[in-house]
């Protein structure tokens, strides 16, 4: 290119250089100017008459000493071009400089104004420095990724569980490397997509608006274990970088985790509990053809009995064998559940009503064996009830509901039984419903109490009377007690069906014995009110607001009640023995008690339950009455009064006095009759010479007379 030397103008040059955008300037081999544009004078703030001719480092002294002086030295020393930034602090400005060889043996020296790019670097750079320092404070794993996914910074963090990826073999992402190709490490595809597809759409929305955000939640393998986290990633405002938040949420989700399996199983054994043993009747209800499936419903039998004899903690333990027993016992995809207290519920998948039945007569042997806790051998049974679903069934309350019906009537035929759900069942339950229903409303208020004398054998003599509870249903009439009693025991509400009881009947019995009627008043008792502790209390106000004696009121408990709890029964039957009320032992011969343990109680009337009565009656010649004969001796050498229940015929009667029973009640001496009647019934037998078993026994025979005469 033609330019002006020492020796002469330059041919073209300077035409040349006035085109040229950037401010453009030369100087000869002493560094002197020879030539600058306009662009260069306003740069440099100085008019070319000032500088031409002159020494460019003494125009600019601060040049002295710096890249500016460097730069010329070394291009004319080497001849190559050199290129770089340099800040002028006379101008306080950052300038480009290009410095090239001229062929005249001096430079030309191309420069343009950079400041506000430079300045803007430095910006971006001074807030990239303060937003590492922010990231790095941060205690989750944190990245600073830009427009290109690439990682710009991460925090200490990221790096603690890079460690962690490496430990298992995988190689961490770090600074320069592409942020989502990092993150596929250990996530699922569904997890990397959705991660993908959000930081796609703040890429795409940067800068367009307000900042915009993005979470996810996600697990991933890091070493030996899987972790939790939430991320969280944001715009940074007015670029296009974006910053990654990975909060370790492992904790609380294994905390959820945990929150959710004990919302779902049972705390003692660790089974299913009635939350999800339903979910999973459902489940088995909605697999169309295969959706037929067989509930098992197993009651522990008399576990109370255990659980208040031998402790709680000994009870918890026999729950936990039982639980493994059955799960051990079941067919492979079976579910065992505890629905509570001392019940257990099977659910059998494709289970038709045979193999339903084979499977629980299995479980039911498997309880042959004894359950061991604490050293002690304790022997289980289970009543169990079956409910086999139809193809078109899919309410798994209702089928949990005919389980529980069968069961009831496999509670109600005995111990250690099995029954099959049948639909007279569904009435059953739909009555003990309304019966528990009714009992906690107004049900008392329709009670009515019967009375049934109790006659001296060695008199005739009418003694006392036993009071039955009856329900004056609304609907339904005249309901005899084993239509609702039982319900009420399971319930709770025979307890203050008992209280109403002892006071309306203490205080018929204070008003008879007022009039000259002194009948002692037999009440039965639940063994729900040993355990209520509430007898002794409930008695006494009775008796007080009565003003009947004591020794009127006799208490009857049938001897598997008295069983079921017999520290308890003897300290409260012994409380109530000393201030006089009488104690009973009714349907003597039912139960299962030790006969020692049954005596050992402060019992002063054992009553002969009728089942006896049938039974001599059936047996051979010369054994009648033996049985019966054994137990009032039995009776008597206790110093024991025994009531002979049941008495329905001359035959009985006859046995009963020979066996030597003092006292009996039955139909043949006298049938239930409303309180009104009791009076007048009782003044008619004292009219007619008080003996009223003479006067059964005429009845009877005349009876014999009339149908011979027929």
């Amino acid at each position: 290119m033609p330019y002006e030397d020492d020796d002469g103008p330059a041919q073209a040059g300077p035409a040349l250089f006035a085109s040229v955008p950037d401010a453009v300037y030369r100087l000869d081999r002493g560094g002197r100017f020879t030539y600058l544009n306009a662009a260069a004078e306003t740069l440099l703030e100085r008019r070319a008459e000032e500088l031409l001719g002159r020494v460019a480092l003494e125009c600019f002294p601060e040049a002295r000493g710096s890249l500016v002086e460097e730069n010329y030295r070394e291009v004319l020393a080497d001849g190559h071009p050199r290129m770089f930034e340099y800040f002028s602090p006379t101008l306080d400005r950052w300038y480009e400089v290009r410095v090239l060889p001229d062929p005249s043996g001096g430079l030309a020296i191309f420069f343009r104004d950079v400041d506000a790019h430079r300045r803007t670097d430095e910006q971006r750079d001074a807030q990239l420095l303060d937003l590492a320092a922010v990231l790095e404070a941060l205690p989750s794993a944190t990245v600073l990724v830009d427009g290109n996914g690439r990682i710009l910074s991460a925090n200490r963090a990221w790096t603690a569980n890079g460690e962690l990826l490496r430990s298992s073999s995988i190689v961490p992402g770090g600074v320069g490397d592409d942020y989502l190709a990092s993150m596929s490490h250990g996530l699922s595809r569904k997890d990397h997509d959705a991660i993908s597809d959000g930081l796609g759409k703040l890429w795409a929305g940067a800068g367009n608006g307000p900042t915009a955000a993005f979470e996810h939640e996600y697990s991933a393998q890091l070493g030996a274990r899987v972790s939790w986290f939430q991320l969280q990633a944001a715009n940074v405002a007015s670029s296009s970088r974006i910053v990654v938040t990975h909060v370790d949420i492992t904790e609380r989700v294994r905390g959820e985790q945990a929150l959710a399996w004990q919302a779902a199983h049972d705390d003692l054994t660790g089974l299913p509990n009635r939350t999800a043993l339903l979910r999973s009747i459902a489940g088995a209800l909605s697999g169309g053809a295969d959706g037929e499936a067989a509930l098992l419903v197993l009651d522990l039998d008399a576990f109370k009995t255990i659980n208040d004899s031998l402790g709680h903690e000994l009870g918890d333990a026999l729950l936990r064998q039982v639980g493994t027993r059955l799960t051990e016992q079941v067919r492979p995809g079976d579910v065992v559940g505890r629905l509570g207290g001392d019940q257990f519920l099977v659910i059998a998948r494709r289970c038709e009503a045979p193999e339903a039945a084979a499977l629980a007569f299995r479980l039911q042997t498997s309880f042959s064996l004894p359950f061991t806790a604490s050293g002690i051998s304790v022997p289980l049974s289970a009543s169990i009830g079956v409910a086999v679903s139809r193809r078109d069934q899919c309410d798994a309350h209702q089928l949990l509901s005919d389980a529980d019906a069968a069961m009831f009537a496999a509670k109600g035929s005995g111990r250690d039984r099995v029954h099959l759900f049948s639909p007279v069942l569904r009435e059953a339950a739909r009555w003990r419903l309304e019966v528990a229903t009714r009992l906690r409303e107004d049900a008392i208020d329709q009670l009515v109490v019967h009375y049934q004398p109790i006659v001296r054998l060695d008199t005739g003599e009418v003694e006392g009377v036993e009071a039955l509870v009856r329900w004056q249903h609304p609907e339904r009439g005249l309901l005899p007690p084993d239509s609702f009693l039982s319900v009420a025991e399971e319930t709770g509400q025979v307890i203050p069906i008992t209280r109403w009881l002892l006071r309306e009947t203490t205080r018929r019995a204070a008003e008879w014995s007022a009039q000259g009627l002194k009948l002692r008043m037999s009440v039965n008792v639940s063994a729900r009110h040993f355990s209520a502790e509430t007898l002794v209390r409930d008695v006494r106000v009775a008796l007080r607001d009565s003003g009947l004696p004591p020794d009127q009121l006799i208490l009857e408990l049938t001897e598997t009640s008295l069983a079921e709890d017999p520290t308890r029964a003897e300290d409260q039957l012994t409380v109530l023995r000393s201030f006089g009320v009488r104690v009973a032992i009714d349907d003597f011969g039912t139960g299962w008690s030790s006969l020692a343990q049954l005596f050992a109680l402060p019992i002063g009337t054992l009553k002969i339950d009728r089942s006896l009565l049938t039974a001599a009656e059936r047996a051979g010649a010369g054994e009648t009455g033996a049985v019966l004969t054994a137990i009032v001796g039995l009776t008597t050498t206790l110093g024991i009064k025994s009531v002979a229940e049941g008495v329905e015929t001359v035959e009985h009667l006859k046995m009963v006095r020979e066996a030597g029973c003092d006292l009996a009640q039955g139909w043949l001496l006298g049938q239930a009759m409303p309180a009104a009647e009791v009076p007048g019934w009782v003044r008619g037998v004292q009219e007619a010479g008080g003996d009223l078993c003479a006067l059964a026994m005429a009845r009877e025979l005349g009876r014999e007379v009339v149908a011979e005469s027929r």
